[in-house]
């Protein structure tokens, strides 16, 4: 999606330039919602201001949005079926395996320094043991713990902190 997005807004379009699709990649990567949905927001308000991101966005998730309505409301009786609910438990394990994974690779890419040579971060490594003591510890005192918002949130102020603003 990034390459189809940098095609069209940078290079066919020129709505934006390359350091500035990069910079949005990022920044889109950081928060919550899919990417293009971000991407399409920023293109938007870059050229028109807050309409054009409102109508980018809805450009972006509206088709999305009918097309899986139209599906629920034709499967509602599906998803009842006992073994689309099995499928859906066996799911769960492939789905936090594959973020769990991702996480792994994330923290493993960032110890490796350019010259390939082993130059963990120990203020990112702080932080992420800070974070993930944060998120048990609220699982200790309430029930469900820091919702994943939350804790995105309280990552992002982290990061503000300690690595300032730029």
């Amino acid at each position: 999606m990034i390459a189809l997005i940098e095609n069209i807004c940078v290079e066919r379009k020129r709505w934006i330039t390359h350091d500035e699709m990069m910079s949005v990649t990022v920044i889109a990567e950081s928060t919550p919602g899919p990417i293009m949905v971000n991407l399409a927001t920023y293109a938007g308000s870059s050229q028109a201001g807050l309409w054009g991101a409102l109508i980018a966005t809805t450009a972006v998730v509206l088709p999305s949005f009918v097309i899986i309505l139209l599906i629920m409301a034709l499967l509602k009786k599906l998803l009842k079926s006992p073994y689309v609910q099995a499928i859906l438990q066996g799911l769960k394990p492939c789905i936090i395996g594959v973020i769990l994974a991702t996480g792994v690779f994330m923290i493993l890419r960032n110890c490796v320094g350019s010259l390939g040579t082993f130059s963990p971060d120990t203020t990112a490594a702080l932080l992420t043991l800070a974070l993930g003591a944060v998120y048990f510890g609220s699982r200790k005192v309430r029930k469900n713990g820091l919702s994943p918002i939350g804790l995105i949130g309280l990552s992002a102020l982290a990061g503000i902190v300690v690595y300032g603003r730029h």
